[in-house]
Parts: structure tokens; sequence; C-alpha cells
């Protein structure tokens, strides 16, 4: 890969990076928002009610799950970007080769080419089924989808 295409993919990798740490740093702001006005004991904007104490307890769950997403989508992110300055970005984990450009615009974060990712899940999916786990593998390579 030549330098013009690196640093395409430099400048994409860090657009992703900034746009995840902006959306992290807006859930955080939410949820100190909503501690803020617990401390304070200020609960006008929500009547003191069961169903909404559940929706908050919902939306603190989905904050939590969306940072936690965020973090890991970050993480690979973070990878790639170290990856280009190794120089070995663009090229496949496992079996060396380069990962086509195809890919690599739809998914500039990515370890593996198609061929050997295909082979990965194909092997993940055969291990859950035979434990009787079919969904357990999602969350570990959700990025990292094709």
């Amino acid at each position: 890969m030549n330098h013009q295409e690196l640093e395409h993919y430099r400048k994409l990798l860090l657009d992703i990076r900034r746009a995840i740490v902006s959306e992290m740093s807006n859930i955080k702001s939410e949820e100190e928002d909503s501690t803020l006005k617990d401390e304070d004991g200020d609960h006008s904007a929500y009547p003191y009610h069961m169903a909404d104490q559940g929706s908050d307890s919902i939306a603190q769950e989905m904050n939590f799950f969306f940072a936690h997403r965020d973090s890991r989508f970050l993480y690979h992110i973070d990878a790639a970007l170290d990856r280009i300055e190794d120089g070995t970005y663009g090229i496949c984990e496992i079996c060396q080769e380069e990962i086509s450009k195809d890919r690599l615009d739809v998914l500039p974060h990515a370890r593996f080419c198609i061929t050997c990712k295909t082979k990965e899940e194909s092997m993940k999916v055969n291990q859950s089924n035979s434990r009787g786990n079919y969904t357990a593998w999602v969350n570990d390579d959700i990025y990292e989808s094709y």
C-alpha cells in the first residue's frame, strides 16, 4: 500500500475516532446530568413513579451498553492506527495477504481478509452450535463483520 493510500485510511480512521469520542462524551454528559439531578433531589423532570424509575434504569443500561460498544470500537480503531504506524495495516493477520481496498473502504479497521474472516466466523458458529450458545461470539467481534 502506498503512502497516499495509507494517509487516506489514517484520515478516515481519525475521523471515525473523533466521532466515537464525541459520542462517548455525549453519553458521559447524559449520565453526569442524570446523576447531578439525583444528587440534588430534584426529580421535578420525572414524577416519582415506579415506571419512571424503570425507564431511568433502562436508559442507564442502554448508555452503559453504548459506552461499552464504543470503547470496543475505539480499541479497534486505535489498533488499526497502530498498524498504519508499524507498517502492517492492510495485511491479513491470519494469511498475511493484502486485505482488499474495497473491504478497507467499508471497514477501515479490518484485521482479516474476507476469506479468513469468513472462515473464522464459520468456526465460531460451529463452536457455538456445539455448545448450544448461538450468540456469545457476536459481541466479541461485533465490529469485524463483513
